[in-house]
């Protein structure tokens, strides 16, 4: 455990955990870095939108901008989540190495989207894993119920902080996780 916040970002389906995110993810940007490595690394999760209805979720490295459709209406498998097939393949070959890639190799990893799509990818599972061993800052968002082991193991790490969106908190939420993040930096 190391000294650098592991803050992890929770909140109802659709509270706005990812526009939190984005927020701080702004916000650290705009502050910049004379440092040679990027700023923020790691993977990000979009909503797929087609005639204003969200048909799917894109994972999406954040220093290449690579893309992979991890779950979808229209994907045909057996794995079905919320009505969306959902596709391990692209999470592996998108989301895994943006995390991996991001270890030790920026100055904040972020892990949008720690939840029942992603965890069904057991390579994206690991990469989680190995990146929560080393001591950088970190932002994560949670699925709120899900119960599986990764997400109870980040719930009771010591160096995490878990904080949940509400519509009461969400104009200062990103305040107080920057503050946060960068207490030890």
């Amino acid at each position: 455990m190391g000294i650098n916040p592991k803050i992890g970002i929770t909140g109802l389906p659709r509270s706005g955990k990812s526009a939190v995110l984005d927020k701080v993810v702004k916000m650290i940007a705009e502050e910049g870095s004379s440092s040679e490595i990027p700023v923020i690394a790691g993977m990000r999760s979009e909503a797929i939108m087609e005639n204003g209805e969200r048909v799917g979720y894109a994972c999406v490295n954040i220093v290449t901008g690579e893309r992979g459709v991890m779950a979808h209406k229209d994907i045909d498998s057996r794995n079905r989540i919320l009505g969306y097939g959902i596709d391990p393949s692209e999470i592996d070959r998108v989301g895994v190495p943006a995390i991996l890639d991001a270890i030790g190799n920026c100055q904040y990893l972020v892990i949008d989207e720690i939840g029942k799509f992603t965890v069904e990818s057991e390579a994206f599972v690991s990469a989680v894993r190995e990146a929560l061993k080393y001591d950088m800052p970190s932002l994560l968002t949670l699925h709120k119920k899900s119960r599986h082991p990764l997400l109870q193991d980040i719930r009771r790490r010591d160096d995490g902080r878990i904080l949940e969106v509400t519509p009461v908190n969400r104009a200062l939420l990103p305040y107080k996780i920057l503050k946060l993040i960068q207490e030890d930096y």
